[in-house]
């Protein structure tokens, strides 16, 4: 029994290794798209309206592509599969960045390519939680190894941007997506079986999932300016991409220490609590973004909140999704938030953001937005019964 049990942790530590990699490789390339994408579509010529425009499609197509890939994953539960597939189809779609196109064909190439994207994370989501079953407290450790790769590349391709352009993006990007396929190819190709007689197949949306939605929302809403235009905002502020690239790093880091902690304070403190800190945090973080970006400590102390904005907030968000919906319906769980929260609010974020951002001559009224959507969405947390709110978003400590 115990070498059967020694050997049962060993594959799961194994799996878990492979799964860390696989979360560093696939926000090492969010970390190369997210902050400099806008710069990348600057520098070969379009307008602010234009960027907005594409880097919505980069957060639409989570409205309708993870809900899809769902389904699939919950009817046949080839969850690594899907990991696998989804990381070589859009490895090959994002050969299109090498080609300069036009305006229509950037839309085209990045509706293919965050297509076959959004089949990946929801799945390593699940996989993740699944393997590491009553141990769910391991998940920020395992997640943090993509704050790292999020990390690294989000300095060093700052720096290379200084050094040699933006050009350089669609080189490193290819060379991550590669990495990412080869962990992914380790994951097993289990099967996960369904009771299709015992198990309801319907997501059932309680008062507590709706508001916790809407939050999620507009939370990500508020994060439109900060995912497509940081960098551009610190530009015409005066600083370097690599100075700005440092500042993000600054906040992943703040994120890393976070993922670290969420389960002892999830396990102190409730969830609602949390969340309305955490909320009310990130509109503070907003307007100093709007009227201190000038002051270099008050643009590190907003990148330092980004533990709240984005590590306690996740942190507690995949739990809950978890623990909402049983295994056949974990998928389409984790898709429902993804797609309402990173991809509705993310392009309606975005999008708002490029048109409230014009001639470029009153940015700071996209931060002001955003804290005002980040303060709705402090309200709405608010109408969360706390029942729910202690017992469903809740992460579990592990000593």
């Amino acid at each position: 029994m115990s070498r059967e049990s020694n050997e049962s942790t060993e594959s799961t530590q194994h799996q878990l290794s492979w799964i860390s990699a696989c979360y560093f490789f696939f926000f090492a390339i969010l970390g190369v798209l997210v902050p400099y994408l806008g710069v990348f579509f600057q520098h070969r010529g379009f307008d602010a309206q234009e960027i907005g425009f594409l880097l919505a499609i980069l957060m639409a197509t989570r409205i309708i592509a993870p809900n899809i890939w769902a389904v699939v994953a919950d009817k046949t539960g080839m969850r690594g599969q899907l990991v696998k597939l989804g990381a070589a189809c859009s490895a090959v779609a994002f050969l299109s960045f090498f080609y300069q196109g036009g305006f229509v064909y950037l839309a085209v190439s990045l509706a293919i390519y965050t297509f076959f994207w959004n089949a990946i994370l929801a799945q390593l989501e699940v996989i993740t939680l699944e393997t590491l079953g009553a141990n769910s407290g391991g998940y920020g450790k395992v997640r943090s190894f993509g704050s790292l790769g999020y990390l690294i590349f989000v300095v060093a391709v700052g720096y290379g941007i200084s050094q040699w352009g933006t050009e350089i993006l669609p080189f490193v990007g290819f060379a991550l997506f590669l990495g990412l396929l080869g962990c992914a190819l380790s994951l097993p190709n289990t099967r996960v079986t369904n009771d299709w007689q015992n198990s309801k197949g319907q997501l059932k949306l309680d008062r507590g999932i709706f508001w916790f939605l809407v939050s999620a929302l507009l939370l990500q809403m508020s994060a439109g300016p900060f995912y497509g235009f940081f960098v551009l905002y610190l530009k015409q502020a005066g600083y370097s991409e690599f100075i700005a690239g440092v500042f993000v790093a600054l906040g992943v880091m703040a994120e890393i220490v976070m993922f670290m902690f969420a389960p002892k304070l999830m396990a102190r403190y409730s969830a609602k609590s949390l969340l309305l800190v955490s909320l009310a945090l990130t509109s503070l973080r907003w307007l100093l973004m709007a009227f201190g970006v000038q002051y270099a400590a008050l643009l590190g102390l907003s990148q330092i909140l980004h533990a709240f904005t984005f590590g306690l907030v996740h942190a507690a968000s995949i739990q809950f999704v978890h623990q909402r919906f049983d295994v056949r319906n974990r998928s389409k769980g984790q898709a429902l938030y993804a797609s309402l929260s990173f991809g509705v609010g993310g392009a309606l974020g975005t999008w708002l953001c490029g048109i409230i951002w014009g001639d470029g001559t009153q940015t700071w009224l996209c931060w002001l937005a955003a804290a005002v959507c980040a303060l709705f969405a402090m309200l709405f947390v608010g109408l969360i019964p706390q029942y729910q709110a202690r017992n469903e978003v809740e992460l579990t400590a592990h000593n």
